[in-house]
This record gives structure tokens, C-alpha cells and sequence, in this order.
């Protein structure tokens, strides 16, 4: 839609300031930019036509120099108005224009069908009308006379998820894209994580971006470009904090929100009736044809979003059919952010690489770079799961009374033991007093003798039985500090009565389960259970614990989003039961380590101390032989040498 001059004057009178907040740089330095100190001006509300009598607003961030420029595309169903303004809404993660525009590109933010100025009805979210549309936007911004005809795409989330769904049609214009947080199949990834429903993502989500206050929004380029002093001003780093700190409160007053009626029937239809994938009304996603993606691209994964944007981002650099050396995967270190401006400089490192031809040394990054958390710097490898790693099994043994801490031991026990958990369904009634005379969770400790590096898929496996037809199991890993403090680093989850493995839906480093068809428990009967938890490649030293925590309930394995991690609860267990781990062959975590491990032990609370060199005492029930030395990696498998930590603005 065409702007007049007094308009476009009156947009820009104030310059939009830029933000640069959060990780940017995965462990290097690139080198010069392509193009630099170019400014920011806007052309706001475009009319993109997408079909007869349907066309979408996008707002057009522009250098101040005349000129044609690669444009880079922000594609979403959220509200365009308070991206540029820095506001710290969790809608806002197309990242920040000046950043792009002062680099030399063309920064297009666009709202699909029906939402704000877009015309056109509201329909199910990342649908494939929405796909075409976005096909439609790539095309016309090739096609403007401030374009070069090159597009790459950018951002995060729900921005990211709609990258490997359009780039699946290989449009000449597109050249690349850089996603951040996303999923590849929506059903297993968002809808059903762990086999049941997500209420409260939902709910959070859409009060947060959905309601009609949110469709009618409308905020003029000068008042966002006001807002952006504020918001994107050193101050951030004193404000930011004291809001972080009461995300939870700010969540949960999302969730009380009424979205539209629209969005309302979504829901009902998502916790109702789409417990199966050919009920569900979310759209498939791109898993499973992502052969057909050819451009190159980065995918950047958070590991503090445990029971959401998980498992998309290794599927995505495992089975697009783009070629090796043109595809770059980051695991980064596990942060909640708002607004998403996080990882601008490492897109532009990388569109700077593809779209202007400059040797600023991507091309040469490993493929995988991942933040090892203890350590505080990256290491890198060329392959995910890294190569140069090698599978490490722990099982689960028992310690005695089920309140007790177990052990991870290298070896299975034979002893035939279990252990027991209560599964309380959340927001139960219960007795006072109940928690004294039994335990919702069960605990199982490793003590760490000599430094050792994680990196790779994790994977649970339980003989499990439960005295209910059903249940829910949630498995959480962690690291106990020398003084005890305590850092979460990955979770999962499954749901018992659907626990059938979908071979052809797996990954590397995810096991799908096939949740379409239930197979009730039978009481006390024991089943196999293999699930995933999300990676986070992590630095153990001498002096910590590692720990392994199963329950039935996400709220009490959790970690508040106050602490960095998104993390949002279920309505799980459905029942109260009483829920067992049996101990034996088939009750193990399997991960993958860098590092030679020289020596392990069990751990328990009571005894942390290794045992006397000269004399071992004679095991007690339960209790397996700590590892005295494993053999060190061939050189093939030598630790990788990790670059420089985090580099930021």
C-alpha cells in the first residue's frame, strides 16, 4: 500500500534504535562486515498481494543509502506492530531492523491472513495456505526495486518454523535461511510432547498473541521508534533482570487472557480431539520431506526449552537434503530472552558469507558447534552426535527404601529389586501430610572422580509398571555442585500406555513414539519404556554429581522460567498410582561421551568418599562396582578442542 511523503517523514522522524541483547556469536569472531553504517528507515504497512481480494501487511526496513539490497524475511502469525519497538513480548523474535538494515539489508516483517492489517481469514497456524503466502512474500520482495533478488529468512520460533516449510519448494530467490527454536513436526513436537496434551503452553500462548486486542493492535512507526530508546537502551540490563524474575506471575496472567473465539475453537479442538495425528488440527509439518530442502542454512537450538522447540533442529540438519558442507547446527547455552534479538550476529556472519560472498571465515566453522555447559565455552565437531564421542550406559540400582538416593552404576544389576514412586495427578486433593509416608519421585546419583564431557542424544530406558492402566513418566538429568547447588540440563517424558516406537519418525537424537494407538497397562505388570531427553552437552568435574530424577508430575521436575529455562507444565499423571522401576539390564540412561573417563562411581547421600585402594568392602544388595577405569578414546575420539567462549555486543 503506497505511503505518501509526509507520511514516510513522519514515520522516520525519530531513527528505530537497534537491539543487540543476548548470545550472538557461537565461540568466534567473524571478520569484517560486508557493509556497514548504512542507518534504518521504514516503510511501513506494504500490501503484499497474495490471492484476489487477500493481502498481507509487512512492515519494510530499509538502509537510509540508496541502493538494492538482499532482503531478509520474518514470516509468522503474530502481530508486526511491537517487533521493531523492542517491547519484551514473547511474540517478539524477528529480530531488531536497525541491526540488519545498518549491514545492509532489507529487513521485512509480515503477519499472515487475518491478523492485524492483513486481510484475509484467520485460519489453523502454520498451515499450507500460509506456506504458498509465504512462497508469495519471498517473490515479491525479490522482485521490489530496493532488492538485489536474493531472500534469505530469519527468526526465531514460530518465525523459524515456517523457514523449512517454504524453503521445502526451492524457490530460485531464496538462497538460504537462519532458524532459531524450531519444530519439524508438529504434532510430536508441540501438540502431543510426551505422548499428552500442553494446556498450559497453549493457553499461555495464545492469550499472550491471540486476543482481539492483539488482532486490532496498531502502533505508528514513531511511537515504536520511541519505545525502542527505552527498551533497547543500556538500561535493559538493569530492568530486564527484575522482570525475569517475575516471568512466572507475567505467564500466568497470559493464561488469563480470552483469546478470539477462533483461537478459543483451536484449542478446544487440540486438547480434545487431536489426540491422534490424523485428528489433530495442526498441520503435519516438514518432518519427513525435508529431503527436498536444497539451500544452506544454520539452525540454532536452545537447550532451555525442554518440553517445547525440542528435537526439531537436529532433524532438520540430519534430513535436509541440503549438502553437508552447506548446513551448520548450534546448540547455545539455555537462556529465555525477550524480545529474541539474540543470535543477530551470527545470521549476518552467515548472510554476509552467502549473500554478499564475503571471507569472513563461515565457511570455514565446523558444522556443529555447541555450548558445553560447566565449562562455559564451545566445542565443536563435524557431525551431530559428535563423531569423536562414544556411547556411555549407566544403569539404575537400587540404594534400598524407595525415599532414598540410588545409584547409576556401569554395570546391571541382577538383584531383581524395584523401587517405587507415587503419581499424584496434579491439583489433586490429598491428606496433610501426605508427601511424610511416600516419595513422587525417585533419585539416582553418580559421583564424578575425573572430568568428563557430554555431548549427544540422551536416552532413558525403564522397565516400568504401574497399578493403573495408565501414567505418565518424566525423567530429568542434572548436576548436584560441589556445594550443592543444583543446574538443571535435560528432560522427557512418556506417556506409558503409548510407549510403541515410530521407527520411521526417529532420529539420531530423538526416539518418536507412536501415540495413535494406546495399549492400556495391565496392573503391575512390567513394560518397556524408551524415550528421549533433550541434549545438553555438558563439562563434569571432580566433585559433582550427576543426577537422574524420574516422577509423573512436570511441576515438580521443573525449572522456572525465572531461571532461564521455558519449561511449561502438564496435566500429568492422569491417575493415582503407584509406579515402579525395575532394576536389571533394561533400566538404563544412555549418553555419549567426548572426554577419556578414567574412573566413576555410584553415589548415594550417605557416602560420596571413593572406596580404600587397599581393601574393597563386600557389596550390599543393590549397590554395583564403581568403574575403575575405563579405556581411554582412541585418537579418533580425542576430546575436541573448544574456541573461545561467547562473544556479545
Amino acid at each position: 500500500m503506497p505511503i505518501t511523503k509526509k507520511q514516510e517523514f513522519w514515520d522516520n522522524l525519530i531513527p528505530l534504535k537497534g537491539g543487540l541483547f543476548g548470545e550472538q556469536l557461537a565461540g568466534w569472531r567473524p571478520g569484517p562486515a560486508a557493509r556497514l553504517g548504512l542507518g534504518c528507515r521504514i516503510l511501513a504497512d506494504q500490501r503484499i498481494d497474495v490471492a484476489p481480494n487477500v493481502a498481507l501487511a509487512a512492515d519494510v526496513y530499509l538502509p537510509k543509502v540508496p541502493g538494492r539490497y538482499p532482503a531478509v524475511i520474518a514470516f509468522a502469525a503474530y502481530s508486526k506492530e511491537l517487533q521493531a519497538a523492542g517491547a519484551p513480548t514473547g511474540s517478539n523474535e524477528a529480530g531488531s531492523p536497525p541491526v540488519f538494515t545498518d549491514r545492509g539489508y532489507a529487513h521485512i516483517i509480515v503477519a499472515r491472513r487475518g491478523m492485524g492489517r492483513s486481510t484475509g481469514a484467520d485460519a489453523v497456524y502454520l498451515n499450507d495456505t500460509d506456506v504458498a503466502d509465504h512462497a508469495v512474500v519471498i517473490q515479491w520482495a525479490a522482485a521490489q526495486p530496493w532488492c538485489d533478488g536474493q531472500v534469505a529468512l530469519f527468526g526465531t520460533s514460530y518465525y523459524g518454523m515456517t523457514q523449512p516449510q517454504v524453503a521445502r519448494l526451492r524457490q530460485a530467490a531464496l538462497k538460504g535461511f537462519f532458524a532459531i527454536e524450531m519444530c519439524t513436526d508438529f504434532f510430536r513436537h508441540i501438540a502431543m510432547f510426551g505422548g499428552s496434551p500442553q494446556p498450559d503452553f497453549f493457553a499461555t500462548w495464545m492469550g499472550a498473541n491471540f486476543t482481539p486486542f492483539q488482532f486490532k493492535l496498531h502502533v505508528p512507526p514513531l511511537l515504536r521508534a520511541m519505545a525502542s530508546h527505552i527498551t533497547n537502551s543500556p538500561l535493559k540490563r538493569l530492568w530486564w533482570p527484575q522482570l525475569k524474575k517475575r516471568m512466572t506471575r507475567v505467564m500466568r496472567g497470559f493464561r488469563n487472557e480470552t483469546p478470539t473465539r477462533a483461537s478459543l475453537g483451536l484449542f478446544a479442538a487440540l486438547m480434545l480431539d487431536g489426540k491422534t495425528r490424523a485428528s489433530s488440527v495442526l498441520p503435519a509439518g516438514p518432518s519427513g520431506a525435508l529431503g527436498d530442502i536444497a539451500v544452506p542454512f544454520v539452525v540454532v537450538q536452545n537447550p532451555g526449552y525442554l518440553n517445547l522447540h525440542q528435537f526439531g533442529a537436529y532433524d532438520l540438519f540430519e534430513n535436509a537434503g541440503t549438502p553437508a558442507a552447506s548446513k551448520w547446527l548450534i546448540i547455545g547455552s539455555p537462556a529465555y530472552e525477550l524480545p529474541a534479538y539474540h543470535w543477530q550476529l551470527e545470521a549476518l556472519a552467515f548472510f554476509d558469507h552467502l549473500l554478499y560472498g564475503a571471507d569472513n571465515g563461515y565457511a570455514s566453522q565446523a558444522r556443529v558447534r555447541y555450548w558445553r555447559q560447566g565449562a562455559r565455552t564451545y566445542g565443536s565437531a563435524e557431525d551431530w552426535p559428535p563423531p569423536q564421542s562414544a556411547p556411555l550406559r549407566l544403569y539404575l540400582a537400587s540404594n534400598g527404601a524407595d525415599r532414598t538416593t540410588h545409584c547409576l552404576t556401569p554395570e546391571p544389576p541382577t538383584d531383581g529389586l524395584k523401587n517405587r514412586w507415587a503419581a499424584v495427578p496434579p491439583g489433586a486433593t490429598l491428606a496433610a501430610g501426605f508427601d511424610e509416608v511416600t516419595n513422587q519421585s525417585l533419585v539416582f546419583e553418580l559421583s564424578i572422580e575425573d572430568e568428563m564431557e557430554l555431548a549427544g542424544p540422551v536416552t532413558v530406558s525403564l522397565a516400568f509398571s504401574s497399578n493403573e492402566i495408565d501414567s505418565h513418566v518424566v525423567a530429568r538429568t542434572g548436576v548436584v555442585a560441589a556445594d550443592g547447588s543444583y543446574t538443571i540440563l535435560s528432560m522427557g517424558m512418556i506417556r506409558p500406555a503409548c510407549r510403541r516406537i515410530d521407527e520411521t519418525r526417529s532420529t539420531a537424537t530423538e526416539i518418536a513414539i507412536d501415540v495413535d494407538t494406546p495399549e492400556p497397562l495391565v496392573r503391575d505388570v512390567p513394560v518397556m519404556l524408551r524415550f528421549s531427553l533433550t541434549p545438553q552437552p555438558v563439562l563434569l568435574r571432580p566433585g559433582e554429581r550427576f543426577r537422574l530424577d524420574i516422577g509423573s508430575r512436570t511441576d515438580l521436575l521443573r525449572s522456572d522460567v525465572s531461571h532461564g529455562y521455558a519449561q511449561f507444565d502438564m496435566q500429568v499423571p492422569p491417575y493415582f498410582a503407584r509406579n515402579a522401576v525395575h532394576y536389571g539390564e533394561d533400566s538404563f540412561i544412555e549418553m555419549r561421551h567426548v572426554a577419556s573417563i578414567r574412573s566413576l562411581r555410584w553415589g548415594s547421600a550417605e557416602n560420596w568418599q571413593p572406596e580404600p585402594a587397599r581393601r574393597r568392602s563386600p557389596r550390599p544388595a543393590g549397590r554395583s562396582r564403581p568403574i575403575a577405569r575405563m579405556p581411554a578414546l582412541p585418537d579418533p575420539m580425542r576430546r575436541v578442542a573448544s574456541p573461545q567462549g561467547p562473544v556479545g555486543p
